[in-house]
């Protein structure tokens, strides 16, 4: 399957210098000392004179806040701060293990095995039994497998959607509680 090309979302940027369009703002100085109501044209006439550009940083606040600094800096910071909150943010992700109706015991202990590691890693867990030809005759069966997996990881785990039929397959979710 190809995947189709997507322009990447565009976060709106801080307006800076000319780009502000208020006739009056909440100036903070370059030592983050609130200096207060300021005509725009002082406040960029002291960005200017400090060699930084004025920086909108609370465009919703009435007036506006915007602070004298360097914005090549400003916008370093912000991605690293971003970067960082994205790093520290933990995926959780869907492993699935797939049974059989017919499953023998050392098979199905092989996968309940993997199904216990990826519920200990904090992983939901999805359960698909196949059926094939005249297995769709006892869906029972498979029933009685993603129930006895439910019950045997009971203790660390809660069903999240149960068993149900769909075409050749029953699954079941289970995610791990949560401690």
């Amino acid at each position: 399957m190809r995947r189709r090309w997507s322009a990447p979302v565009k976060e709106p940027t801080a307006r800076i210098n000319e780009e502000i369009r208020v006739s009056e703002v909440r100036l903070i100085n370059q030592e983050g000392k609130q200096v207060g109501l300021v005509p725009l044209a002082e406040a960029l006439k002291a960005a200017e004179e400090a060699g930084l550009d004025l920086v909108e940083v609370a465009p919703d606040a009435s007036p506006p806040v915007c602070r004298i600094l360097d914005f090549g800096k400003y916008k370093y910071r912000q991605a690293k701060r971003q970067k960082e909150a994205r790093h520290k943010q933990k995926a959780i992700g869907l492993k699935q293990v797939k049974f059989r109706p017919k499953i023998d015991e050392h098979d199905y202990q092989f996968k309940f095995r993997n199904v216990e590691k990826f519920l200990q890693a904090g992983n939901r867990c999805k359960l698909t039994i196949m059926f094939r030809g005249r297995e769709m005759t006892h869906p029972e069966l498979g029933r009685k497998i993603l129930n006895r997996v439910a019950r045997e990881a009971a203790e660390y785990a809660t069903i999240e959607i149960p068993s149900k039929l769909e075409g050749r397959n029953m699954t079941m979710t289970l995610v791990p509680k949560s401690t």
